[in-house]
C-alpha cells in the first residue's frame, strides 16, 4: 500500500484517486474548493467535476500540510497557470522523502529553468529551497472519466533518472491504469501541452460541421499540427522517439477527438462563431490549449521555428479572424 497525496482535486485529480484507493491504497485529496470538499465529507463524491464516481475510498482536507504529514507521493493535479503558487505552499511542509508526481504540462508562467518546463521550475523552486526531492512527470492519452470508470489506459511517467521513474510507474499501475517508464521528461511534457493545440483545431472543425468542416478537414489538420510539432519540440529539446508514444501521438489522437476532451469541447465552442471569452465562460474545467498556443507561439519565435498552424490558431484566439479563416490558413500554409 502507497500513501498518496493528490493536490487539486478537478476531474483528473480525482479520477486518480478513485482508481488508487479501489486498488488499496491510502489517498487523500487537497482542494481549496470549499464546495468541492463538502460534497465529498458529506456524500463521498466530487459533485462539481464527476459526480457519477462515488469516492468512498478517498479523504478530502482543506489544509497542505495534513496531505503531506499522511503521503509519500505528492501528485501534483494543478492547472499549469497557478501550479508554481501551490508549490510554494507545499515546500515548507515537504520531507526528504516525498516524490512529486507532476501532472501539469508545459512550460511555466514564469518559464522558471533552464527549459523553461514547468516540472524544471518545480525543481528550481526546490533547490532554492535546498531540498532535493525527485520530480517526475506523469502524461499520456487519459481522459479523466474513462479512468475512473476503469477503462484500460496506457501513461507514460518520466524523469531524468529512469530508476526512479520505473518505482513510482510499479507503485501507481493497477489493472487498469498501465504507467510505463521513461527518461525524457523534456519530451513527455511538451508533447503533453501541444497536443492540446491540435484538439481545439479539431474541435473548430467539430463546431464547423455545417460548413466546410467535417471529417476530411479534421484528417487533414491532424498530421499538420503533428508534423509542426515535432519540429517545434525537437528544437525545444524533446527525444524524436517520444512523438509516437502515449506521450505524444497517443495523447494528441485522444484529447483530438474524444467527446470528453475539454479542449476540443473549447475548440467546438470557437468554430461555433462563439468568442474565447464566451467560450471559457461556458466551461468550469480548465482547458490548457490556449495556455499552451500562447506559449508555443513564443517558443517557436525564440529558436526560430516556423509554426503556421499554432500561428493560425492564436490569430483566431486573439479575435482576429474567423474559425473558417483559421482552418484554412492552418491547410493553405502547410501545403
Amino acid at each position: 500500500m502507497t500513501k498518496i497525496g493528490i493536490l487539486g482535486l478537478g476531474n483528473w485529480g480525482t479520477a486518480l484517486a478513485n482508481i488508487w484507493a479501489k486498488d488499496g491504497h491510502s489517498v487523500i485529496g487537497w482542494t481549496v474548493e470549499t464546495e468541492v470538499y463538502e460534497s465529498m465529507v458529506l456524500n463521498n463524491v466530487n459533485e462539481k467535476y464527476l459526480p457519477d464516481v462515488k469516492l468512498p475510498g478517498v479523504d478530502a482536507t482543506l489544509d497542505i500540510g495534513e496531505v503531506c504529514d499522511v503521503s509519500e507521493l505528492l501528485i501534483l493535479a494543478i492547472p499549469s497557470g497557478v501550479i508554481l503558487s501551490v508549490v510554494d505552499q507545499l515546500l515548507p511542509h515537504l520531507r526528504p522523502s516525498h516524490v512529486l508526481v507532476d501532472l501539469a504540462k508545459g512550460i511555466a508562467p514564469e518559464e522558471e529553468g533552464d527549459s523553461g518546463l514547468i516540472s524544471a521550475a518545480i525543481e528550481k523552486r526546490l533547490n532554492g529551497a535546498g531540498l532535493t526531492n525527485p520530480v517526475v512527470v506523469l502524461t499520456g492519452p487519459t481522459i479523466a472519466p474513462e479512468v475512473a470508470r476503469g477503462v484500460l489506459t496506457n501513461a507514460l511517467v518520466a524523469a531524468h533518472d529512469r530508476s526512479v521513474a520505473e518505482r513510482v510507474a510499479s507503485r501507481l499501475s493497477t489493472d487498469t491504469l498501465i504507467l510505463k517508464a521513461a527518461d525524457d521528461p523534456v519530451g513527455a511534457e511538451l508533447w503533453g501541452a501541444f497536443k492540446n493545440t491540435v484538439a481545439l483545431a479539431c474541435g473548430i472543425v467539430d463546431g464547423l460541421r455545417d460548413g466546410i468542416g467535417g471529417d476530411n478537414l479534421k484528417a487533414a489538420l491532424v498530421p499538420i499540427g503533428f508534423a509542426e510539432g515535432r519540429k517545434l519540440l525537437i528544437l525545444l529539446g524533446a527525444e524524436e522517439e517520444t512523438s509516437l508514444g502515449p506521450a505524444g501521438l497517443g495523447d494528441l489522437y485522444v484529447t483530438s477527438t474524444s467527446p470528453r476532451s475539454r479542449n476540443r469541447t473549447l475548440g467546438q465552442k470557437l468554430g461555433e462563431g462563439k468568442s474565447l471569452k464566451e467560450g471559457l465562460a461556458e466551461m468550469h474545467m480548465v482547458a490548457e490549449g490556449v495556455r499552451a498556443a500562447r506559449m508555443f507561439r513564443k517558443r517557436a519565435s525564440q529558436v526560430g521555428c516556423p509554426a503556421p498552424f499554432i500561428e493560425s490558431l492564436n490569430i483566431l484566439l486573439d479575435g482576429d479572424i474567423t474559425a473558417e479563416e483559421c482552418v484554412r490558413r492552418m491547410v493553405e500554409q502547410s501545403l
